[in-house]
Order: C-alpha cells, then sequence, then structure tokens
C-alpha cells in the first residue's frame, strides 16, 4: 500500500494534514441521507453495537478483515453497508463517532450523516462555501486530514474529539468525504483508508447498477413518463416560467382505494385501472400539459403557464370525463386532486411538489368524509389549520431525507414570513405552532396551551395592565418553543435524562429566543419569557443563572405557571399530583426558586385553574 505522508502539528488541537495520493471513493445514497442538524434515535440496524471495550489490541488485522469481510459480504445497497460497516469498526474500537457525507450537486453541500458508538445520529448540511470546515477542505484537496478535534462538524451535541477525514474519490472526482473518530486515529489510519477505497468501489458499482436501472424515461405500465423524466421536465418548465415570468401549476391526481382493488381483485385489475386512467387523462389535457406517473395510483400532471383558478377548472373537466368510466366489479371511481402553483405556492421544485402531495392528502381526507372526487389547491386552506399541518408534517417526515426539508425549520421559516393581520390571527398561529411543539413531547400534550392560561390568570390576580396580560398570555403559549431545537428521544424519554442528555434539553430556552423570536422583530417582547423562564431566585436556574429581581416580573409569573402544570400533570414515572400538594411544593420553594408574592397570589387562583390533565 502507497504510504502517506502525515504532517505532524504540536497538540495544541490543530489539524494535522495528510497527503494521500491514492484515489478512494465513497457509497451512500443520497437518497437516505437526513438533513440538516436532526437527531435520530437508535437504529435496528446498528444496535447491539455500542461496546466500549477496545478489542483491536487482542485481534490481528488478519483476524478484523475476516470480521468485516463477513458484516459486508451480503449487503446490498449503500446505508445499509455504512450501518454494517459502522457496527463492525464499533465492535472492534474504541470508536467516538463515524460519519459519510455525499456531495448534493444540485445545492452545492455535502449530506452528512454521523453514527455515535451509543447508536445515535446526527444529521447535517455542510455547505462548500466554507473553507475553513475541514470537511470542505478535504473534498476540495482531495487529501486526507486527521486532526485532534471534532468542532468543525459543529454539533453541539459531541464532545470533542480526535478525528480522520478522508475524501471519496472515484475517477479523480470527489463524492464526498468519510469520517472517523476514535483516540487512536494515527495508528488506525492506514485501515480507515482500505475501509473508505472498499467504500468508493461499492458506491461507483452502486451507481452504475441504477443508472441502467433507470435507462428509460418511459413508465412501462402507463405509457407515460416515469417519475425521474418528470421531475426532469419539472425542473425545465419551472426554469421557462421563471426566465419568462410566468405562472405554473403541478396537480396530482390520486385513485381512490386502489390498495383495497389490489388487495380484494388482485394487483392485474388494480393495474388495469391505473392504465386506463392514465389513458384517459392523457386523452382530455390540454396540448401543452405533460404527464407522468407521480408513483403507484398517482398521477402527476405539469401546467405551463396556468393560474390555480385554471388548473382547478381542467382538473373539473378531467374528473368530469373520469366520472364517466365505468370499471366492471368497481363501478366509478372517486379521486382526489393536489394543486399547488409557482411562483404563488412557493418558487422551488422540491417545495412545489411537496405543496401539491400536501393539498392532495387534504382532498383525501374530504373525499373519505364527503365520499365524491375532490380537489384542493394550497388557495383553499390555512397552513396552520390542524389538519394541514398534520398533512404537511406527514409528508415532509417521508421526503424530508430526499429534498432536504426538515418539519422544524419549515415551520420556523413559515412562521417568520406569515403576514399577521390581527391580534386574534398571531394567537392563532402562536397556537399551533406551540401545539405542533407539543405534539413532539407525548408526556406534555396541552402543556403550552395550560401554562398559557395559568400564566393569564396570575398576571390578571396581580392587577397588571391588559395590554400586559396579553403580552403574557402569548409569551408563556411560546415558552417551551425552542424544543423544536431538540431531539424527539430525549424529550420522549420515559426515564430520567442523563447528564449529557439535560445539558441538551437546557440549550431549549435559549434556542426558543435566537432562533424562533429574535429574527421576528414584533415577536422582541417576548424574548424574556421564552428566555429566562427557568431561572431561579437563588442563581441556580439556566440558562443564565439569573438572581432575584434580574429575572423580569414575566418570566418569573411564567416559571411559576410552567412548574404547576408539570407538578399536577401525569409523567411515565409517576401520577399528577393533587392541587393542594402541588401548592404545598410551590410554598416550600418561595423565596428560593420562585417570586414569594407571586406563589401567595398563586395559591389563592390555583383552585380556581383546576382542570382535567
Amino acid at each position: 500500500m502507497e504510504s502517506n505522508k502525515i504532517t505532524k502539528i504540536s497538540q495544541d488541537k490543530q489539524s494535522l494534514e495528510v497527503t494521500a495520493k491514492q484515489n478512494i471513493s465513497n457509497p451512500i445514497d443520497t437518497n437516505k441521507i437526513l438533513p440538516l442538524t436532526q437527531k435520530t434515535s437508535s437504529n435496528r440496524l446498528y444496535s447491539g453495537y455500542s461496546k466500549s471495550y477496545n478489542k483491536m489490541y487482542g485481534t490481528s488485522y488478519l483476524e478484523l478483515i475476516n470480521a468485516f469481510n463477513r458484516a459486508i459480504d451480503n449487503q446490498t445497497d449503500s446505508v445499509h453497508l455504512f450501518y454494517a460497516i459502522h457496527n463492525q469498526i464499533n465492535s472492534n474500537f474504541n470508536i467516538n463517532f463515524s460519519a459519510l457525507g455525499i456531495y448534493n450537486h444540485a445545492s452545492n453541500y455535502i449530506n452528512l450523516k454521523l453514527i455515535e458508538k451509543t447508536g445515535s445520529s446526527y444529521n447535517s448540511k455542510i455547505l462548500l462555501n466554507d473553507e475553513e470546515n475541514l470537511i470542505v477542505r478535504a473534498f476540495n484537496t482531495k487529501n486526507p486530514i486527521l486532526t485532534t478535534n471534532s468542532d468543525y462538524l459543529k454539533l453541539n451535541y459531541l464532545k470533542n474529539a480526535p478525528t480522520s477525514v478522508f475524501p471519496l474519490i472515484a475517477l479523480n472526482e470527489c463524492l464526498g468525504v468519510i469520517v472517523f473518530s476514535d483516540n487512536h486515529n494515527n495508528q488506525f489510519f492506514e485501515f480507515y483508508k482500505l475501509i473508505a477505497n472498499y467504500f468508493a468501489l461499492f458506491f461507483k458499482n452502486r451507481q452504475l447498477v441504477d443508472l441502467v436501472d433507470r435507462n428509460t424515461d418511459t413508465d412501462s405500465l402507463t405509457g407515460l413518463s416515469n417519475h425521474k423524466k418528470l421531475q426532469e421536465d419539472l425542473a425545465f418548465e419551472l426554469q421557462q416560467a421563471s426566465s419568462e415570468d410566468k405562472k405554473l401549476a403541478f396537480c396530482i391526481f390520486d385513485i381512490a382505494n386502489i390498495s383495497e382493488i389490489n388487495n380484494e381483485l388482485g394487483h392485474a385489475k388494480g393495474d388495469a385501472v391505473i392504465k386506463e386512467v392514465a389513458k384517459k387523462i392523457q386523452k382530455n389535457v390540454r396540448n401543452t400539459d405533460i404527464l407522468g406517473r407521480y408513483g403507484g395510483d398517482k398521477i402527476g400532471i405539469i401546467m405551463p403557464d396556468t393560474t390555480v383558478e385554471e388548473a382547478k377548472y381542467v382538473c373539473e373537466f378531467l374528473l368530469y370525463n373520469l366520472a364517466c368510466t365505468m370499471f366492471d366489479d368497481l363501478g366509478q371511481l372517486k379521486f382526489s386532486c393536489g394543486i399547488s402553483t409557482f411562483p404563488k405556492s412557493t418558487n422551488k421544485q422540491d417545495k412545489l411538489t411537496i405543496l401539491a402531495e400536501q393539498a392532495l392528502l387534504i382532498a383525501k381526507g374530504k373525499r373519505a368524509q364527503s365520499g365524491q372526487s375532490e380537489i384542493i389547491s394550497t388557495d383553499d386552506y390555512n397552513f396552520w389549520d390542524d389538519d394541514a399541518l398534520k398533512s404537511f408534517a406527514e409528508i415532509i417526515s417521508k421526503k424530508h431525507a430526499s429534498v432536504g426539508i426538515n418539519i422544524e425549520d419549515e415551520l420556523i421559516n413559515q412562521f417568520h414570513n406569515e403576514q399577521i393581520v390581527s391580534n386574534e390571527h398571531l394567537l392563532d398561529v402562536v397556537s399551533s405552532l406551540a401545539n405542533t411543539i407539543d405534539a413532539k413531547d407525548t408526556y406534555t400534550k396541552g402543556h403550552s396551551s395550560s401554562v398559557s392560561r395559568y400564566s393569564e390568570a396570575l398576571a390578571r390576580a396581580i392587577n397588571l395592565p391588559e395590554s400586559e396580560v396579553e403580552r403574557i398570555k402569548l409569551g408563556a403559549m411560546l415558552h417551551d418553543i425552542g424544543k423544536i431545537g431538540i431531539p424527539e428521544h430525549i424529550l420522549r424519554k420515559p426515564t430520567m435524562l442523563s447528564d449529557e442528555e439535560w445539558a441538551i434539553m437546557k440549550q431549549h430556552p435559549a434556542i426558543g429566543a435566537d432562533k424562533v423570536l429574535k429574527p421576528n422583530k414584533s415577536l422582541h417582547d417576548l424574548i424574556p419569557m421564552v428566555k429566562y423562564h427557568h431561572e431561579k431566585l437563588d442563581g441556580s436556574g439556566y440558562p443564565y443563572g439569573l438572581k432575584g429581581e434580574e429575572i423580569p416580573l414575566s418570566a418569573r409569573i411564567v416559571s411559576i405557571a410552567d412548574a404547576y402544570h408539570a407538578l399536577i400533570s401525569d409523567r411515565p414515572y409517576r401520577k399528577g399530583l393533587s392541587v393542594n400538594k402541588a401548592c404545598e411544593i410551590l410554598k416550600m420553594g418561595a423565596g428560593v426558586q420562585w417570586d414569594k408574592d407571586l406563589i401567595r397570589h398563586f395559591i389563592v387562583i390555583a383552585p380556581s385553574l383546576a382542570t382535567n390533565i
């Protein structure tokens, strides 16, 4: 094996760059990589491999290679191969984490998936314009880098650790990077390089196989364009619409109950229905419309130079013609149609298809209620409506790995861009956002609205002005909004949090204030309640350790309401306390954790706030 020239730098946590002339490459399906900084719980594919001991010192390289061969021999896709390699490294080395990143040509960033030795995984985007980042440097220079820290990953949840970064090269093209971290990176450098080369061969072969599988643009069943070709056509038409300042509509037709048809009458019958529906739609669309099989029983239609009203008219005409088609043993079929438009709905292709799917999902729900075919566009519903939020979350959860859209970030973006027309509108939006965040934690359902109600009552009890009462009511609704940035496996953990998990949880007040509220100037007066509601009078609170009257009055009010609701609510490890018992605990903390005067007023009104939790 060709030797590597490794430049050593003093151990003051500066990186060491290693020049490697041998090409290496990588293999992971970019459609399977999750986006942004979302953290997920342990996956069964790599569970059970979190041993912390290091067996390498008692294992020969031959034995190690044999173990790896057995683990990876039958892998057929890149994701499972990555997990298998991680498992073996984790079993034989005292590893901190491993990571795999693939370059996204369209968006000019690297999708990075990182797995810790405990099985927890993190996902991040590394932008290539960040040239100081070691991931980017290794990618651009095509040289491995050995470093004494992991700060460049920009993941706050990680402990600092030595890492090796290998560029993934095939045919002189860098496809991404692979990263390994243990406390003996230098010792196992050549072995990690061997693993990187294996990844390269596998990934390139997988690409070639996929290329052969996708060598046609035509769907074999319907004769329409397949999904890939439909997306290519949509990209072209969107570019044309943008350059010519024209509108465009994208529609998805869905056949009702096709799964029941397949189950009861066989897949041949289901295929015949899909084929006939595609033929009918193709016959009745306009000459300028572009069709394709979107997937399963769904037909996609690109309508250039078309408004949402015109798109609805075309879809109604198609439904009329489809209603005239009768199928043996089935009678008249019902359909759902979802419509999104460019540029009104969005100017991004991925988002355009997601919004069309969201509209389709809402249309399917209405169809189930009415028993009739339904057409829904993105203009027909409020984003913050409960059904709309649920359908949007469902679509994003299925597609975010391939399109790079995260539901939490999308909610914040929508929140910042919402045109608020009244205080009632603001309260509705805030309530919907807070309820969505509460839904991340199955043990605190309805927590935000309850804390808001208790805070409002306490503010009125001490005779604050009406404008201040309304501000406190709104701020209390958003007090836990920072949990949008906390991994769900921590929020949903049924047992006590570890020290590391608790350190992550304590970040949520700052996340809520800085990420959600700070960008919106109209919400700046709510920041104190979100940022300081976990501070304590004696200075032992978090995140800033404020004392006494350093803590704003509004935050002290929300703190009491928050604690009270936590005390009277059921938890997996205990039943909720009675009102009297909860008030006794509040009394014990008066003057230490909570404002003594506020506690006195709250205890008076607490019995009137009692409700079923």
